[in-house]
């Protein structure tokens, strides 16, 4: 019994130090999200301050009438972040892009009707 025991222990160290030596060539294949490192603020002036505000998409507004909701939603302030930092493009090109994403993904077309054939409009 104490021999099984340690040869686990001693291959262990083995598998461990191999995996420590190895590291670099390993390490990028290991998938870690860009969010894990960056925490996302939780109200609407936490917003402002981290960079989710334009001229166009102002959220002055909200912070002076004392708005108490959590601010803007996580998933999509994490996503726009992540293009903001991949594509080096500001906050106004980052919601545009992530929006015609979200159109996409939903088969809606970049003139805001649905790509369904089916679909039916009375104007």
């Amino acid at each position: 019994m104490g021999y099984i025991l340690y040869s686990i222990t001693f291959l262990s160290f083995i598998l461990a130090t191999v995996l420590y030596l190895s590291r670099d060539r390993w390490t990028p294949l290991v998938p870690i999200p860009d969010y894990v490192y960056d925490r996302l603020p939780s109200s609407f002036s936490n917003d402002m301050e981290s960079g989710f505000t334009s001229g166009d998409f102002d959220l002055s507004t909200n912070v002076a009438a004392g708005d108490s909701r959590r601010g803007l939603d996580q998933r999509g302030k994490r996503e726009v972040q992540r293009i903001m930092k991949r594509r080096n493009v500001g906050f106004d090109e980052a919601r545009r892009l992530f929006m015609e994403q979200n159109f996409t993904n939903n088969n809606i077309g970049m003139d805001g009707r649905p790509r369904d054939p089916k679909f039916v409009s009375f104007s």
